[in-house]
């Protein structure tokens, strides 16, 4: 795999990915980040806003929330972190917290934790660290503070605060037990990086490789010389390569260019070489897009907040209309959505993408871009333009799918609303040391040709269900559940891994008892006592929002292995099925009980 990106101007095609942790910076990645708060969030009790805007938060269509800094701090807005261990803040107490991840899961929605570690401020004065303690050592030695005693900083300097010593173990081992204790403990699954410039990307890696976060996002934030946008975005290739590919990066430079783009009309500024011009124009893998965020936009309103590299506040919907259809893995600023009066707009362009199935590495062709016009055609099927000159797709088959000042998305052919459910099959089996359960699922392939005009193969996927782990916390089988993007029959998917039998599933039980030693659960080791589990050990159990539209009215089919022993169940003949087979078939939506190799189930709802 290339590790290392070198800026040429020869260089407008994707660059081939790195190997990474289980993260949605993956291949064809359809994760969609909300930033779920603004610069004067902590003006109210923002965690109890989140928890009951949960239902409208899953019906934007988003599977992330970035949060705002979670611990201590000495600044209202948490930027100014103090006692990374407490994590009761100006947005509200540790319950609270807990209780909007909570909320926001059951309805689908993972969230983000902004991950402020570049700086720390003593507890009553310049360095007396409390929760976790440390010492002079701690503090780079090139920081405004005489008594520090670390090693010299591995990147930027910021002075309002004291800057980490990243070279130290003990740092390394408090912010990794910080994350994986505290932070997952009340629910984060992801990672923001603040002020990612601060520290040598090495280290945004190695937390995320002890974390295993499933969402990894750093925050580079340079200034763009338009006159040579190549060398902005080479910074973000390094980033995300000095991160060995765990991280993926804000896309700076497509903000930039949007800027400028959207002030002065310079619609030409989203083209190099008739690819885009930003980070998704080389690694849109890694690249998560965003017109505004609570530094460079407004908050409550136009003029209100920060405002420090605003897009024009009338023109925020062309911005949308661009990352919302472009590949990259897309952010939606919360003021925009909830403040702004734009929620419908938003998701409308959102409703597009999903249907349309429009993904981070999506093709882009340019149509034109050009003094008060840009327009491009997306992976064939999506048209948009942005710009005050008129144009529309050629050809036939186009329809108007969404429209507002300025801006305009095409759509073609029929497509079917994707449809995503949190789906949950639990399948019962005795398995020894060293064994795993795996599922293959998804739709017969004669009924799917003789019934529903379907040919399937290892290649279409059209007999495959898609899916979005919500499980990534087991250490043994996170791996396997990378670029596993679909219940299929065939096996390994394009960038899984080759010791992966299909799509892992969890082992679980109904109570852990204290004679096994230290409890394990699913909500933080990612195995063991599950809420769900009503029905005793040896439960399997594999957990993933699914497309429901892909299945035959709400049904589809699986089928267990085991490795290293019993390997394929046996077939079954369950009754009530909408047609005849030889494996299990489930409910999508629904808590679906199996036992191997047995024609019982059991389907409950949520």
């Amino acid at each position: 795999m290339i590790k290392n990106v070198i800026m040429a101007a020869a260089i407008c095609a994707a660059v081939a990915p790195v190997t990474q942790a289980a993260t949605e910076q993956s291949k064809s990645s359809s994760a969609i980040l909300l930033q779920g708060f603004h610069w004067n969030s902590h003006n109210s009790a923002w965690y109890t806003t989140l928890q009951n805007n949960a239902q409208s938060i899953a019906d934007l269509g988003v599977t992330h929330v970035w949060f705002p800094p979670p611990s201590d701090a000495a600044s209202n807005e948490g930027y100014l972190p103090r006692q990374l261990n407490i994590l009761n803040s100006k947005y509200g107490s540790e319950a609270q917290l807990t209780s909007a991840i909570s909320a926001l899961k059951s309805k689908g929605v993972n969230s983000v934790a902004d991950v402020v570690i570049n700086h720390r401020v003593g507890t009553t004065n310049w360095a007396d660290f409390t929760n976790p303690t440390w010492g002079s050592w701690a503090v780079t030695c090139n920081d405004e503070w005489s008594g520090a005693t670390g090693e010299c900083d591995t990147g930027d300097g910021y002075a309002a605060a004291r800057d980490l010593n990243h070279i130290n173990s003990t740092v390394q081992a408090d912010i990794i037990n910080w994350i994986n204790q505290r932070l997952k403990g009340v629910g984060f699954t992801g990672i923001r990086y603040d002020y990612s410039k601060g520290y040598a990307p090495y280290y945004a890696g190695l937390y995320a490789r002890a974390t295993n976060p499933d969402f990894c996002v750093g925050e580079v934030w340079t200034d763009l010389n338009y006159n040579n946008v190549n060398a902005h975005r080479q910074l973000l290739m390094d980033y995300v390569n000095g991160t060995d590919g765990d991280c993926g990066v804000f896309d700076f430079t497509t903000k930039g260019l949007l800027n400028q783009a959207l002030s002065y009309n310079e619609y030409h500024r989203l083209s190099i070489s008739n690819a885009p011009a930003g980070g998704i124009g080389w690694w849109a893998q890694k690249m998560v897009t965003f017109v505004d965020n609570h530094d460079t936009g407004p908050s409550e309103s136009c003029g209100v907040g920060q405002n420090h590299w605003p897009v024009p506040c009338d023109k925020v919907m062309q911005g949308y209309a661009y990352v919302l259809t472009h590949p990259g893995i897309p952010s939606i600023y919360w003021a925009h959505a909830y403040n702004w009066g734009l929620y419908n707009g938003i998701k409308a362009l959102v409703d597009i993408r999903k249907a349309q199935g429009i993904t981070s590495t999506s093709s882009v062709s340019i149509a034109a871009a050009t003094t008060g016009l840009y327009a491009a055609v997306i992976d064939g099927k999506v048209a948009m333009k942005i710009g005050p000159n008129a144009w529309s797709p050629s050809g036939t088959g186009w329809t108007l799918a969404a429209s507002g000042t300025n801006y305009a998305v095409w759509t073609k052919g029929t497509t079917q609303q994707a449809d995503w459910k949190r789906t949950v099959v639990f399948v019962y089996g005795v398995t020894s040391s060293g064994q795993d359960m795996f599922i293959r699922g998804g739709i017969d392939h004669g009924y799917a040709s003789n019934t529903l005009g379907k040919t399937c193969t290892n290649t279409n996927f059209e007999c495959a269900i898609p899916i979005r782990h919500n499980n990534l916390r087991n250490a043994t089988t996170a791996p396997w559940k990378t670029n596993d993007n679909y219940l299929d029959w065939y096996g390994t998917e394009s960038g899984q891994s080759s010791a992966a039998q299909g799509t892992a599933a969890d082992w679980t039980t109904n109570v852990w008892p204290s004679s096994w030693g230290t409890k394990r659960t699913t909500a933080v080791d990612g195995y063991g006592e599950d809420p769900l589990n009503l029905y005793g050990q040896h439960y399997w159990m594999m957990d993933v929002d699914m497309d429901c539209s892909k299945t035959v009215n709400g049904w589809f089919e699986l089928k267990t292995f085991i490795s290293n022993g019993p390997g394929w169940e046996a077939d079954v003949s369950q009754s009530g099925t909408p047609y005849a087979s030889g494996n299990h078939f489930a409910q999508c939506g629904k808590i679906n009980v199996f036992q191997r190799g047995s024609s019982s189930a059991t389907f409950v709802n949520f």
